[in-house]
């Protein structure tokens, strides 16, 4: 190809990768374009030479692919999210079962039933949580509050009219928008460390209409937020604001944590139900964020996992024990492991809010404290974090045999990884499902079920 480096090229993308990846052909080589879709004609600079492909950064859209509509958000192309905002609904399903299955297709697992993908029962203003950042829409100016521009570290979009949440999401925003910048409070940057306004988060129980939301800030400033409260109490919602929470962060790291969180109104809490259950939901829980969705993906692993009545359940990686819960009413006993402590906690909370006396949860490594069931398992679930099973824990894991594995993914591409180690150890993969609780974006949940060969 001559002098790869840095040079620009006009490229077809003939089709996507998971997540995001644009595939196409130049010279013979293949060709990798992040945030580029199946049918454009991309301007894309070359970049990083791998073993198989070579990495370009997408510089411009030349045409449309066909797939392509006029987006309905108005932040689409300046917001880092919603990759898929262009592309028709139904059309979005099928680039995810093909991606999904293309993945597949790739590990050694054998033969297996590959289900249609499952639709989300709400394409628009499904989430029930906003991690929103404080920053600028440019260098040096007025105050912003909203999402982070499309490959910028710093710069914020102003997500007003967001396409994902409701309207109790955006007048949050606003109004708090509005405050801050009456106040004249400088938000905390990144690169300097100086500041105080970092995140503003809200949370919202879909089916219960409770609100819950949390100001993130550094100690390096006090602030004064008595009319703060009293602005956001004033705001007419659709559900109820049950508490609104301030936390101290001093991380040098770009996240969402606590030093310290206090309750500025109300409680901290709101309380969600799922498939009959209620779960109480704090400022740092883990929960789907797509409530409806969450359901159809729970009735599913219902269903793979088939009958439970007298059985032993382990589920790994439990988070807040929603997966556990939904299966213990007719399980013998469940036992669920989660590192973190306050997932845990909650976990515990929640089993005794719906009267579940057959749970028991477990903080610690799912490595380290696999070891410490003694009790054999009839079936285990796990949901693992987005980079799937520890490698250390993989077999620890299967050494339990039981009758069926249940395995949640909300990165398919890990699936590729840890499937065949089941496979090799004597496990079938019985049957695969997506179930898409992500519209507009790239991301897909996928079950899949596994049954012990005859030995």
């Amino acid at each position: 190809m001559g002098r790869r480096k840095k040079k620009i090229i006009e490229l077809k993308i003939d089709r996507t990768e998971f997540p995001n990846k644009g595939i196409g052909m130049y010279e013979d080589k293949k060709i990798v374009v992040k945030g580029a879709i199946e049918g454009q004609l991309v301007r894309a600079k070359l970049g990083k030479k791998k073993k198989d492909r070579i990495e370009a950064k997408l510089i411009e859209v030349l045409e449309p692919s066909p797939l392509e509509v006029d987006p309905e958000c108005d932040h689409f192309g300046i917001c880092g999210g919603c990759f898929y905002q262009s592309i028709p609904y139904e059309d979005q399903i099928k680039i995810k079962q093909n991606q999904v299955k293309e993945i597949l297709d790739r590990a050694d697992i054998g033969e297996y039933e590959y289900l249609d993908i499952v639709s989300s029962p709400k394409i628009e203003h499904y989430r029930n949580k906003m991690e929103y950042s404080f920053g600028d829409t440019e260098k040096d100016g007025p105050l912003a509050l909203g999402l982070h521009q499309k490959g910028r570290f710093y710069e914020i979009e102003i997500t007003e009219n967001c396409n994902i949440v409701d309207s109790d999401f955006s007048k949050l925003l606003i109004a708090t928008l509005e405050y801050f910048r009456d106040k004249g409070t400088k938000f905390y940057n990144k690169m300097k460390h100086e500041g105080v306004l970092r995140h503003f988060v809200v949370r919202k129980a879909i089916k219960g209409k409770e609100i819950l939301v949390n100001l993130v800030v550094s100690s390096q400033e006090k602030l004064e937020l008595d009319d703060f409260v009293e602005k956001l109490k004033s705001l007419e919602l659709d559900s109820e604001l049950k508490g609104i929470l301030l936390t101290i962060n001093d991380s040098l790291s770009d996240v969402v944590q606590s030093d310290r969180t206090e309750i500025l109104f109300g409680q901290d809490y709101i309380t969600e139900e799922l498939l009959g259950l209620k779960f109480k939901i704090s400022a740092f829980s883990f929960f789907q964020t797509n409530t409806l969705g969450a359901e159809i993906l729970y009735n599913k692993v219902k269903e793979f996992i088939g009958e439970t009545k007298d059985k032993v359940v382990f589920d790994l990686y439990c988070g807040t024990g929603t997966i556990a819960q939904i299966t213990s009413p007719v399980a013998k006993k469940v036992y669920g492991i989660e590192i973190v402590e306050e997932a845990v906690k909650a976990a515990r909370e929640n089993a005794k809010l719906n009267g579940l006396d057959n749970c028991i949860f477990i903080a610690g490594d799912v490595m380290e404290k696999v070891n410490e069931l003694e009790e054999k398992p009839d079936i285990i679930i796990l949901d693992p974090p987005r980079d799937g099973i520890h490698p250390k824990a993989i077999n620890k894991i299967i050494d339990f045999s039981p009758e069926k594995f249940i395995y949640v993914s909300c990165k398919p591409s890990s699936l590729e990884r840890d499937l065949p180690v089941f496979k090799e150890r004597g496990y079938k993969i019985e049957k695969v499902q997506s179930v898409d609780m992500f519209p507009m974006t790239p991301h897909v949940e996928t079950v899949v079920l596994m049954s012990r060969e005859s030995m």
